[in-house]
């Protein structure tokens, strides 16, 4: 099931966000967009995703058109996202917080919570033992019951990716998983993107790290002023001429 992006534009009232951008993501990759602040990496991302509307092109999964989905209806068919800044409900507890994102597909309605049936508590007790699988996961079992707020930062991250594998993603979408991370914290990231996509999930990130971008990515898309202006393997990416100038900087050279 390929995500594919074709003539993607956005403006601003006078301002193009971005201009003809077009990509595909292959089933089963780790594709990374990169580029310089401000090129319409997360632009592309909201567009995507539902909470930008676009002003040109197309949006497809599976052949589907997404353009024009509201974000919830987007996340229904398998494409769930992350963002910049940590999304996680702070007050609650790291178990609660993945039963919280599990709870959104669960099966049971208002008369049977109203009537507490059995099959309430069965399946109660089957999201209770997803949410303790997806805890061990991403590496938070020794946190289960700990308040999420009280976390390191690096860890609240981790509670937010646990959150978007709670909606069971077919497609995951990354913004800057490593922001404001340690070198530590993201290796462990980086380790856990794998793990994820040997799930058989298709991953998208942005990332400004270029060690981490070049150490995961199978794909690697470069935006500059709203525009591809290259797409290719990471060797690729760090030989390009026009990557080097624009983002990468023409004085370091091949990375």
């Amino acid at each position: 099931m390929t995500l594919s992006v074709s003539d993607l534009a956005v403006s601003f009232g006078g301002v193009t966000a971005l201009d003809g951008v077009s990509f595909a993501v292959r089933p089963g990759s780790i594709t990374s967009v990169i580029g310089p602040n401000g090129a319409g990496k997360t632009t592309a991302f909201n567009a995507i995703t539902g909470y930008l509307r676009p002003t040109g092109g197309r949006i497809t999964y599976d052949g589907a058109a997404l353009s024009g989905l509201r974000p919830s209806a987007i996340a229904r068919r398998g494409i769930v996202r992350t963002f910049q800044r940590t999304s996680i409900f702070p007050s609650l507890s790291v178990a609660d917080n993945v039963l919280t994102g599990l709870h959104l597909r669960s099966t049971a309605g208002f008369f049977d919570v109203l009537a507490g049936r059995r099959r309430l508590t069965a399946e109660e007790s089957s999201l209770a033992a997803d949410a303790d699988g997806i805890i061990a996961f991403v590496g938070l079992g020794h946190r289960h019951d700990e308040i999420a707020s009280a976390l390191p930062y690096g860890e609240q991250r981790l509670v937010e990716l646990a959150l978007a594998l709670a909606a069971r993603p077919r497609v995951l979408l990354l913004d800057e998983p490593g922001a404001g991370m340690t070198g530590v914290e993201k290796t462990v990231v980086s380790e856990l993107i794998r793990k994820v996509r040997e799930q058989g999930v298709t991953i998208l990130l942005v990332e400004h790290d270029m060690r981490m971008v070049m150490g995961i990515s199978d794909t690697v898309i470069v935006l500059n002023h709203g525009r591809v202006i290259a797409e290719g393997t990471p060797g690729e990416i760090q030989a390009h001429p026009d990557v080097i100038r624009a983002y990468l900087g023409a004085q370091h050279g091949p990375a």
